[in-house]
Parts: C-alpha cells; structure tokens; sequence
C-alpha cells in the first residue's frame, strides 16, 4: 500500500498537481507573513478585510470570557449556546428567511442539508462546475445525480420537465469559486417554482459582497424578492464575514428536518460560542461598511483595466474572484512561482480542482488592498507576458 502511495505522490508532482502548504506567521490580512519574509496577498477570500478587523478581535475577547473556548457538546445534547440562538436569529432576519441553522463549516452545511433532503427515488440536478462539496453530498444522498452544463438553463429545464422523481432538488453555487461567475438567479428560482424543486444555493462567495448591504446574491437589484419557499440559502462565514462557520436559512420546515436528521449538525460537537458572539458584530459591520464593497469594485475595474493588453485574459467575473486564465499547467504553477519570488502570492489553480486546459492564476480581491497594490500585481502580470 506504501509503494502505492508513494507512486501517486511521485506521479502527482511529476504533473505539477502536488499542493504545498504555506505556513503564514501573521493574521490574515493583503500583507502576510511566510518563513519571515513579507508578501502582498491576493490569496484569500478575506473579502472585506475582516478576519482581522479590531472590532471582531475584541468581540471574540469578549465572548471567550462570557462562553469560554469550547461549546463541549452536540446542539442536541447541552452544546446549543444563547451565543448560536442569537446569531441564528440575526442570520434568518439579515436573509429575510424564516428560520436560520449554523453549521461549523459550509461543507458540512451542504452535506448535510443534501443527504437530509434527498434519498433514493429522488434526483438531484447540479450544475458541471459545483464546489466539491455539492457534489461529494449528492452521491452520498444515492439519490440520482444529474449534471447539466454550466449555466446552461435551457438543458437544466429539460431535465426537470422529464423527471418523475418523487423529489427534486437543483444544487448550485450562486457564484462560482473557481470561475467568479454568477448564477442568473431570478430565471433560476422560476424555474424551479414551475417544476416543484427545490434549490439549494450556496451563496459562500456572494453573501457580505452581493446584494443591498452584502446580504448576499438575493438582494441584487435583478434578484430582489426571490425569496421563494423552494429556495434553501446557504452561505459561509469564513470568506467575507472574517471568521468561521455556515449556515443554512430556509422555511421553518426545512430547518426543523435539518436539527432532526442531517448528520453533519446532530453528530458533531457545535462550534465554539465566541465564534457567534463575535458574527454577530461581524454582520454589524458587514451591514454598514458600504464603502468595503465600494472598494471591491473600484479593485476589479482598476485591476481589468491594468491588463487588459496583457497576453492572457480575465474570465468574465464581477466578484473579487478574477481568474487569469493561462492555460497550461506548467505554465500557470511557473508563473505563480515567479511572482512568489518578487513577493506578491496568487495561486495557482489547476486541475483536478478545476477542467484540463483551464490552469489559472485566482486572483483574489479584498476591500482592504490599495490601489498601489493592484498596480503592482498588474505590472507584474504584464512583465511576465
């Protein structure tokens, strides 16, 4: 079995596929410390600069004092917190949904309102380009998985009009991890109102940066009102909240099937109380900084302007997400290296996280970069070309 190991490893590297971790020695931030040396950030998902605002830093002071470190039990035993109630509370008002359920990550969210939802006899219908996590949870529901091409409605309808599922479920990313694309939600919901499905959108990249005071991909001006009874909305607090966690927001009988029976909330000690405690100041912020996600799009047009005469191209993206599509493998973990050396970290994505061909350079946007930062990463970009 260890030679067999071994050779996958060797045969991993040999393709430039083997990740490596970067050990930082500093709070997450655009200017991170590795190894004792100083590099500009375009890594993290930190999209309002949050993870290290003071505010948050006190409030988790705060709420280990009040809660302690540890929440010691399940939800289900003595594990569930005044802390979680509230921020659950907060969470369902915020999304303008009845009821709302934390998770400790957005993996677990997914896997577990999934393989809750949907079991044999049922069919689930997920776009080609889904976070792992969707997937993963839809073969481990056994209820039958049909794929349909990114975004594409039409093929999606299609399906739909030719199930006989006892139930139906359409699973997607409301923006996409990898691509930076959205979702056309509005016609999405529709659709799934006409076909009696649900649909689970993981919103783990729009929540804090979409929509009226970043409450997510629901709130845009196109997307106002989806909030159908079909829709389930999950979002992580990890990314543009600063901290840690997801939850699930979502009719109060959705949610009540969720504390009953999804495995990955009832058979797993809950998330520390002072986590809560420090969201809730963290959706405070989040509400009121409107000048974050003014930043965020002053960073994107700056930084699409700056290379737009460079050799490769930016994928059609509006997020902070703006993928630099390369191409090649080699070239792709070549490149990210090089601009490692000069002391600017973009990663380099490729396959099997994302489709043969496709190597890319994720760049990363958050409110708290400055526009000498961009121009640096841009300049950078352009002399590689």
């Amino acid at each position: 079995m260890y030679a067999d190991l071994t050779e996958q490893l060797r045969v991993r590297e040999q393709q430039g596929l083997r990740r490596h971790r970067l050990v930082l020695e500093s709070p997450q931030a655009t200017q991170v410390t590795i190894e004792g040396r100083q590099y500009l950030s375009f890594c993290s998902n930190d999209y309002l600069g949050l993870a290290n605002h003071p505010a948050l830093i006190k409030s988790a002071c705060e709420g280990a004092q009040r809660y302690g470190v540890g929440a010691g039990a399940s939800h289900l035993i003595n594990g569930h917190s005044s802390a979680h109630h509230q921020l659950e509370d907060a969470l369902a008002h915020f999304t303008a949904f009845p009821k709302a359920l934390l998770f400790s990550t957005g993996y677990m969210a997914n896997m577990g309102t999934v393989t809750a939802l949907m079991g044999r006899g049922d069919e689930i219908f997920a776009d080609k380009l889904n976070h792992a996590s969707l997937n993963d949870a839809a073969l481990l529901s056994r209820a039958r998985l049909i794929r349909f091409p990114h975004l594409n409605l039409s093929v999606l309808e299609q399906r739909l009009a030719c199930s006989k599922a006892r139930r139906k479920l359409v699973v997607t990313d409301a923006v996409f991890s990898m691509d930076g694309d959205s979702v056309p939600i509005k016609p999405l919901v529709a659709l799934c109102e006409t076909y009696d499905a649900l649909l689970l959108l993981d919103d783990a990249h729009g929540f804090g940066v979409s929509g009226r005071q970043g409450r997510g991909s629901l709130f845009t001006s196109e997307t106002d009102a989806c909030h159908s009874p079909n829709v389930i909305y999950m979002a992580t607090l990890g990314k543009s909240a600063g901290v840690s966690g997801a939850f699930v927001a979502a009719q109060a009988e959705i949610i009540e099937t969720l504390i009953q029976t999804a495995r990955s909330y009832v058979y797993t000690t809950a998330a520390p109380p002072l986590l809560s405690h420090t969201l809730l100041t963290s959706l405070k912020l989040i509400e009121q900084d409107e000048w974050r996600r003014e930043k965020l799009i002053a960073y994107i047009d700056q930084l699409k302007k700056g290379l737009s005469a460079a050799r490769w191209r930016l994928m059609p993206s509006a997020s902070p997400i703006q993928p630099l599509l390369i191409g090649s493998t080699e070239e792709t973990v070549q490149m990210s290296r090089t601009l490692r050396e000069q002391g600017i970290l973009v990663p380099a994505i490729r396959p099997p996280t994302i489709p043969q061909g496709t190597a890319r350079l994720r760049i990363s946007l958050s409110a708290v970069h400055q526009p000498e930062d961009i121009t640096r990463l841009t300049d950078a970009l352009r002399q590689l070309g």
